[in-house]
């Protein structure tokens, strides 16, 4: 047999009836003459999922099963074996403590491998422990292992070997060795290069009692990147500091800075929030999209109905859109895609924004510094003065802000917001808690506007499967509340064909993810002789949410499962995003 092919794994697979004979022949034969992996090639045939053979094989070998998703690659483990050598093996150091190497394996049969970490770890006097892995983990963490060992260990090594001739254990203590081709330099250079490839859109470094964690955030999941030594704590800090233009030696309260990098011809825009806790300065690093012009609104999820009702309110000569949802929901992203469709050289548009997330070529732009005074209440009165057609403004966040921002809509222009409620009715009641004036509301709100973020499904890896009856059900329900012309081709009596993440077996188009990108689901009031009867009369949801039924307003439930028979995101995580806390409410409810 060949050594590619495990021949205890073949064996046991076919005795425990977990694999047909013929199937395990005809798989050990195609492995062989093609010179691929057995395994891979069961799951790649889905004769076997990736977690089961991962399961079977830690039973079967009798050595501990790993999550490496949801493990802290260790950088001091990975300066232990080579990248050639694990990628070679197929072998992935993840963790080193207490002379104990712990390394993950594919293939626990392969000699080879075993002899050559044998050797590797008496030759450094460790002891080894094995793990058996999947190969969605192998991929994803041989990724990080290519991506951070190369720099992250070399500048480590370079540390240790200072710290053995007698250097200061804690080299942030000198700030010419920060700010030159230092050690800790080359390490945050590493961590924002790798984050930049990962699609991360935030970076945590975070101080604990004995380590630092480092973890991005991709399509709005956090995960673990890597520990590093407690020692950096301070320099690690200090050198985001004074790439971000902050106050270094201020260490006590929280502050804010941006900084720009440039990876190969594209400028990346950084920005920066340190945060004091019991272990050190927290440091969160928003990774700002460099491809702001190429932002499109439909590319962001505002099709059918919101392309629709968003288009008509920008065309009108003024008035309020409003933008609501939580933190991390997109809102700056929309307001950017807006503001590049309503960019004309006949108009003057002006922004007040903290921080400037977006730099939008031809749109003035303008920076809030509240401890100067500064404010969004103080800049709206000055943005008025400069003869605006269109103005932006970051966050409506207190009641000079709606009460200017009201005015500026009577008085002939479009007026840009997001503001904090959990969808678009709530966008009402909101204003009127900060004192606007119940009959200013109907001339002035042209549409208030819900949203939240989906992840994409990765558009290579993802696998098409026919609903179940509960999900048949739950689509059947949301798309006999959308009016005809909106659903489209989508029969409410189905059946279903739908897509789910690929979780066993992911491409490396979505780096083992199964996800790739998110995209956003909308709901939109407009203004309404109805609605306007409501608000000035007696005010009540349940008034305004048979409104919303009246004009037809598609909650963010509703867009979703569009976009779920679209193929663009799984139901699960619509469930998981948008569901309402009443199970037994209706879709039209839901959001």
């Amino acid at each position: 047999m060949a050594a590619n092919v495990p021949q205890t794994l073949l064996d046991e697979l076919v005795r425990s009836g977990r694999l047909a004979k013929a199937d395990a022949d005809a798989v050990a034969a195609d492995a062989a003459k093609e010179q691929k992996d057995f395994g891979a090639l069961l799951v790649e045939r889905e004769l076997m999922s990736d977690a089961d053979l991962a399961t079977f094989k830690s039973e079967l070998y009798r050595i501990p099963l790993v999550d490496l998703t949801q493990t802290d690659l260790d950088p001091k483990a990975l300066q232990e074996v080579s990248e050639d050598v694990a990628g070679f093996y197929r072998v992935v150091p993840f963790a080193l403590s207490d002379g104990v190497l712990k390394v993950g394996i594919l293939d626990p049969e392969d000699f080879s491998a075993l002899e050559a970490l044998k050797f590797i770890a008496a030759d450094k006097g460790l002891k080894l422990e094995k793990y058996a892995i999947s190969y969605r983990d192998f991929g994803a963490a041989l990724k990080n292992f290519k991506s951070l060992k190369g720099e992250v260990g070399k500048a480590l090594e370079s540390i240790i070997e200072e710290a053995a001739a007698g250097a200061k254990k804690e080299p942030e203590l000198k700030l010419d060795e920060i700010t030159a081709e230092s050690p800790v330099t080359k390490v945050v250079s590493s961590v924002l290069d790798h984050a930049i490839d990962s699609r991360a859109s935030d970076i945590h470094v975070e101080p604990f009692d004995e380590y630092i964690r480092v973890r991005f955030r991709v399509d709005g999941e956090l995960q673990g990147v890597l520990n590093l030594p407690k020692n950096l704590q301070s320099a690690v800090a200090t050198r985001i500091k004074i790439m971000a233009n902050l106050k270094i030696d201020e260490t006590r309260v929280p502050q804010d800075g941006r900084f720009s990098i440039m990876q190969g011809k594209t400028k990346f825009d950084f920005r920066v929030s340190t945060f004091p806790t019991k272990a050190g300065e927290k440091v969160v690093m928003r990774i700002l999209d460099p491809l702001s012009s190429r932002i499109d609104l439909q590319a962001l999820g505002v099709v059918r109905q919101s392309d629709e009702r968003l288009s008509g309110a920008m065309e009108k000569p003024f008035g309020i859109i409003l933008i609501t949802g939580p933190t991390g929901s997109g809102k700056s992203t929309t307001i950017a895609g807006m503001l590049k469709r309503m960019n004309t050289e006949d108009v003057n548009i002006v922004t007040l924004e903290d921080p400037i997330e977006y730099y939008i070529e031809g749109v003035n732009q303008s920076q809030t510094h509240e401890e100067i005074g500064y404010t969004f209440a103080n800049g709206l009165r000055s943005i008025l003065r400069q003869d605006p057609d269109i103005i932006m403004v970051g966050e409506i966040r207190d009641r000079e802000t709606a009460s200017l921002a009201v005015q500026a809509a009577l008085t002939g222009h479009i007026v840009l917001s997001t503001l904090h409620t959990n969808d678009a009715l709530g966008v009402i009641p909101r204003l009127l808690d900060m004192a606007v004036e119940k009959y200013l509301l109907p001339p002035v709100l042209n549409l208030a506007v819900a949203q939240r973020l989906l992840r994409r499904l990765c558009p290579t890896c993802k696998v098409e499967v026919q609903a179940n009856a509960a999900e048949t059900k739950i689509i059947a329900d949301a798309l006999r509340e959308i009016a005809p012309q909106y659903r489209g081709s989508y029969d409410p009596s189905g059946p279903f064909r739908i897509f789910k993440p690929n979780t066993e077996n992911p491409c490396k188009e979505c780096g083992g993810k199964a996800y790739k990108g998110r995209i956003a689901i909308f709901e939109m009031l407009q203004m309404t002789d109805e609605l306007e009867r409501i608000i000035l009369g007696a005010l009540s949801e349940a008034a305004m949410r048979d409104e919303a039924q009246r004009q037809g307003m598609m909650t963010m439930f509703q867009d979703g499962i569009l976009k779920v028979l679209d193929g663009i995101c799984s139901i699960g995580e619509l469930m998981e995003v948008a569901q309402a806390e009443d199970p037994d409410a209706t879709p039209a409810a839901k959001a």
